[in-house]
C-alpha cells in the first residue's frame, strides 16, 4: 500500500509539472504611456510653470534689492499659481513618476514658505538660498513631464 501511495504521488508530481509547463504564453504588457488627454492637460498647466521658471531672474533681483513686499507678492502670486498647477499635473503623470512629482511639489512649497518667512524678517541670505532651491525644484519637476504632445500622437 505504501508503494502505491509513493507511485501515485510521483505520477501526480509529474502531471502537475507537465501541466504547469504547458501553460499559456506569458502576455507582456506594454510600458505605460501618456494618453493624448493626459498630454493635453499637462501641457495646459505646464505653460504657467515654464513662464514662472523663466522669471527666475526677476525674483532674484527683488531679493537682491531687498524689496520684500514685491518678493512676497511674487511668492503669493505667480509662484503660488505655478505650484497649484504642479498639483494639477501630478495625477496625469505616469504612476511611477507621481511620488517623485508630489515630493518635488511639497519641497517647492517648503522653500516658498521659507522665502516668505525670510522676506517678512528681512533675511536676505535665507531668502537667496531658498530661492535657488525653489528654482531647482522647478527644474526637477519639468524634467518629469513628457516632452511634447507629438510623442504621444506617434505612440
Amino acid at each position: 500500500m505504501a508503494r502505491q501511495r509513493t507511485l501515485i504521488s510521483l505520477i501526480l508530481v509529474f502531471l502537475a509539472t507537465f501541466l504547469m509547463s504547458c501553460g499559456g504564453p506569458v502576455i507582456s504588457t506594454p510600458p505605460p504611456t501618456y494618453t493624448q488627454a493626459q498630454v493635453q492637460k499637462i501641457n495646459e498647466y505646464k505653460t504657467d510653470i515654464v513662464t514662472v521658471r523663466e522669471r527666475a531672474a526677476e525674483l532674484g533681483q527683488l531679493i537682491g534689492k531687498k524689496e520684500w513686499i514685491k518678493v512676497g507678492n511674487f511668492i503669493h502670486g505667480p509662484m503660488a499659481e505655478a505650484r497649484l498647477d504642479m498639483t494639477y499635473i501630478v495625477p496625469n503623470l505616469l504612476p511611477n513618476d507621481q511620488p517623485a512629482a508630489r515630493k518635488i511639489a511639497r519641497d517647492l512649497f517648503d522653500h516658498l514658505v521659507k522665502i516668505d518667512q525670510a522676506a517678512t524678517s528681512g533675511n536676505q541670505v535665507v531668502a537667496a538660498s531658498n530661492f535657488a532651491a525653489a528654482y531647482s525644484d522647478f527644474d526637477k519637476f519639468l524634467q518629469l513631464l513628457p516632452e511634447s504632445s507629438s510623442s504621444a500622437e506617434e505612440g
